[in-house]
């Protein structure tokens, strides 16, 4: 007994002595297993299975912040916030010859026939591929999308969703919205870099599209340019809601070169929900521009496009310059249909669907250039050369230049030997 209280009390000191030789050999028994495990993981990275001789990503990848969305439509559309360091394009960066601004890139309108379904595809591939937020916006501009607090929703910014569109029908279900585009063009507007050159709004989107009953964008442009002078500020839209600023165009028209293109591509109501299902009736974009010129605004009427087989007979060309007439157009422009890629995606199910007898010869007609042949566009010059002379709108000056402008712009493509393509007419 008495040794083995002894015994017990000399446990506590003699346990290290005790303990080394067990501690050695969970500790060899731990480097063999660890030696095992390399083994096999070096044997994986050799047959090339599993995750073997990949890193190890210890670090979250940064993923660039969602875009927020500031509203939406019953019937998908998204209207997604865009913040640019500038906002003018120029006429070197389009090969256009003026200048131009575009408050929204994509369009709730969604015609068929839309060319700035291209623009909308090259921004939105920028914004996918943009690292940290950063983003190249048309034309080059330098554009960030930044997080903001939507208006009129729960309260949180939502983000885009992560179901991607196809580029065609994300023209017009995420239309990307310029907030700041009247901030910046105050800032960085200089009238000596345009030259004398137009300043266009509305060349690659229509700036009165419904989101413009909300955002005000456009408006807000205007209210910027009224504290210039001697500006030539021309606008291209469908709406009639253009009108809603009549005031600022009489205003700023009295120091400024202003005009007002109203776009119709046909007078006929039925043909025209056959080509834009949701764009504003032809009557009233014509009292639209009847109410524009009797307030004083030079205002004219551009046909653009015109589809060839569709919109570019005798009879429909001419009673869209005596509607023109009616309404005191100060001069009818037109040009034939550009048909992109991404546009052509579009359209062309739409002409198999609506106008079959014409689907062939548009695909062979588009398939070397998205611009109609020359020989299609001369002809079709000289017939909108005659009905302006029927009409009394040859002698107009102003529309001789507007007129020569674009078509220089349409041309300013490549353009296929007309031996490469047939003529629709």
């Amino acid at each position: 007994m008495e040794a083995g209280r002894l015994a017990g009390a000399e446990l506590p000191s003699a346990l290290p002595r005790l303990c080394r030789p067990l501690s050695a050999l969970i500790r060899l028994l731990q480097l063999h297993a660890m030696w095992l495990g390399a083994m096999r993981v070096m044997q994986a990275g050799r047959t090339g299975s599993g995750d073997a001789g990949k890193q190890l990503d210890l670090l979250p990848r940064v993923l660039a912040s969602p875009l927020p969305v500031l509203d939406t439509r019953a019937r998908g559309t998204r209207f997604i916030q865009l913040s640019l360091r500038s906002v003018l394009n120029t006429p070197a960066s389009t090969h256009m010859g003026f200048w131009s601004i575009n408050p929204y890139v994509g369009c709730e309108f969604g015609c068929t026939y839309c060319y700035a379904r291209d623009t909308h595809r090259w921004v939105m591939e920028r914004a996918d591929g943009r690292t940290g937020g950063q983003a190249v916006g048309v034309s080059g501009e330098s554009s960030k999308y930044v997080s903001a607090e939507p208006q009129g929703l729960a309260g949180k910014p939502s983000a885009r969703p992560p179901v991607r569109l196809p580029a065609w029908e994300a023209f017009e279900k995420e239309i990307l919205v310029k907030s700041g585009v009247a901030e910046v063009l105050g800032r960085t507007l200089k009238p000596a870099r345009l030259a004398g050159q137009s300043l266009v709004i509305g060349t690659a989107t229509d700036p009165y599209q419904p989101a413009e009953r909300r955002f005000r964008l456009t408006r807000r442009i205007l209210e910027v340019l009224r504290s210039y002078h001697g500006l030539s500020i021309e606008i291209i839209t469908k709406s009639p809601l253009v009108t809603r600023d009549l005031d600022l165009l009489q205003a700023l028209s009295q120091q400024n070169e202003v005009n007002v293109n109203i776009s119709l591509a046909t007078a006929d109501p039925r043909l025209a929900r056959r080509l834009e299902l949701r764009s504003p009736v032809p009557a009233a974009r014509l009292r639209a521009l009847r109410r524009l010129t009797q307030g004083g605004v030079y205002a004219g009427l551009i046909v653009a496009p015109i589809i060839p087989g569709i919109t570019d007979d005798w009879a429909g060309l001419a009673r869209l310059m005596e509607a023109a007439k009616e309404a005191g157009a100060r001069y009818v422009i037109g040009s034939a249909l550009r048909l992109g890629p991404t546009a052509r995606r579009r359209f062309l199910p739409v002409l198999e669907r609506e106008f079959p007898a014409l689907y062939q010869r548009y695909r062979r007609h588009y398939a070397g250039s998205d611009m109609a042949s020359r020989s299609y566009q001369d002809a079709l010059t000289r017939r909108l050369n005659a009905l302006r002379q029927a009409y009394g709108f040859a002698g107009d000056e102003a529309s001789k230049r507007r007129r020569q402008r674009l078509e220089a712009a349409e041309h300013s493509d490549k353009v296929v030997d007309a031996a490469e393509q047939s003529v629709l007419l």
